[in-house]
């Protein structure tokens, strides 16, 4: 079970979240959509409008796991090995330890999301919810897409009890994951809860 956040934590949460989650780039209807080769389409877009298509959440799970693979491989041999060392590092309960590899990660490579989405997860699981949206931030300023950031950051503003902010990260990563039970479970869930309120 995590902390709620202290009034402190919540502050430089409050700073740090604007809510950044991004918007998906809008569809241009002015001009008619340029057909490219498939080839020139990176991998990565295609699965991710696969799974924004896909309804059956089994079929789902499998193209995210995907998505994840990719998102996992740093593209550096030294990023990768880190990586490894921190998950074992994590599995041994010697999240010092992850957390120095992990922040020889997100130095050597800033631009690896999944590097800062690693660390932000340790972050949570650790009770440092204020780094670890900071972390969060990071990710989706790099990979707006990124369906596990959201969902930290979802759990974030539910633990601080912002239900609003909560609903609104649940609605994103349908937007990008539209079959993950969870998100749809929570977005039904924080609805009703601030129906009820209002009444």
């Amino acid at each position: 079970m995590f902390k709620v956040l202290t009034v402190p934590a919540a502050s430089v949460l409050a700073a740090t979240l604007a809510f950044t989650i991004p918007a998906p780039a809008q569809d241009q209807a002015a001009e008619p959509a340029k057909t490219m080769p498939d080839e020139t389409i990176d991998p990565i877009d295609r699965l991710f409008a696969e799974l924004k298509r896909e309804s059956d959440a089994d079929e789902a799970e499998r193209i995210s796991r995907r998505i994840w693979a990719r998102w996992r491989d740093s593209g550096s041999a030294t990023a990768n090995l880190l990586m490894q060392w921190a998950d074992k590092a994590v599995a041994d309960k010697n999240n010092s330890l992850a957390l120095d590899l992990l922040d020889q990660v997100v130095v050597l490579m800033p631009d690896f999301a999944e590097g800062w989405n690693r660390r932000a997860t340790l972050h949570y699981a650790m009770g440092n919810h204020a780094k670890s949206m900071a972390d969060i931030n990071r990710v989706l300023s790099l990979e707006p897409r990124h369906f596990g950031a959201m969902a930290g950051m979802a759990a974030i503003l539910d633990a601080a009890g912002n239900d609003a902010l909560a609903l609104r990260a649940w609605e994103q990563m349908l937007r990008v994951y539209p079959a993950n039970h969870q998100a749809q479970d929570k977005v039904g869930e924080l609805a009703d809860k601030l129906a009820g309120s209002k009444t």
